[in-house]
């Protein structure tokens, strides 16, 4: 990561998720996905990109008797997610960058962080390293063809999420500058992770906190139609015959 992206992630300002809507559903996703281990069984589960650990937080009540690592390359946010959570580690993503062993962990929450990528393909990489084979991998990030950008698209505005300039917002709707890199539609999603190693078990959606409060009902109407919803929620396994290495 550049210097530049790399002041840009550590001010405390940028926002780092998309509500606590989606943290909670997520959530609920992986507390099934660990049932089918069997209750009672501890699981490791990693939060990769867990910024200030608001949104590992907010899923924590859901996921008791399982040990969920908060995991950041920003030391910064790593003292903030500390205060929320019981275990922090700092790591980064790609050959060998996050501090655990092959295999090592049940699951993998990947909260809005691929969109922020330079390289996802490494980063894709690294996580089916440290998850077991069969692992879970919760992954969420913005929709690139959610109902309103296909509306805002045919109009000729550039689509919310996509970012022209880590400086300001231009020509589109919203404030706020996030450095959205990558943007994904749920096709273009689901093929990345299969090519990825990884079998796609569900996809689903969430809706997003930024959406003017006279439209949210419809965009939590939206998540029923996940190719349509705000934000995508995929729950994931690591194929038993891919290679755990990059």
């Amino acid at each position: 990561m550049s210097p530049a992206l790399r002041e840009f992630y550590e001010n405390p300002a940028v926002p780092v998720a998309s509500g606590p809507d989606r943290s909670r559903r997520q959530a609920r996703m992986l507390a099934r996905a660990l049932d089918t281990a069997g209750p009672g069984k501890a699981a490791t589960i990693l939060d990769i990109g867990c910024g200030d650990g608001t949104a590992a937080a907010t899923a924590l009540p859901l996921l008791r008797g399982h040990r969920l690592i908060g995991v950041d390359w920003s030391q910064d946010a790593l003292r903030r997610a500390a205060r929320r959570l019981p275990t922090v580690v700092r790591g980064e993503l790609g050959h060998g960058g996050l501090p655990f062993a092959d295999g090592s962990a049940d699951a993998c929450v990947f909260s809005e962080v691929v969109e922020h990528l330079v390289d996802p393909d490494a980063a894709l990489d690294e996580l089916r390293r440290v998850l077991r084979p069969g692992g879970h991998l919760l992954l969420s990030t913005p929709n690139l063809a959610a109902w309103y950008n296909r509306g805002l698209l045919l109009a000729g505005v550039q689509p919310v999420f996509s970012e022209v300039s880590l400086r300001g917002v231009h020509g589109r709707p919203g404030r706020e500058v996030v450095g959205h890199l990558r943007l994904y539609t749920a096709r273009a999603l689901r093929g990345f992770l299969t090519a990825s190693g990884f079998e796609v078990v569900r996809l689903a959606g969430a809706p997003f906190h930024g959406v003017p409060r006279g439209l949210r009902p419809l965009d939590r109407a939206a998540c029923r139609v996940p190719s349509l919803a705000s934000i995508l929620l995929v729950h994931a396994r690591r194929r038993e015959d891919a290679w755990g290495g990059a």
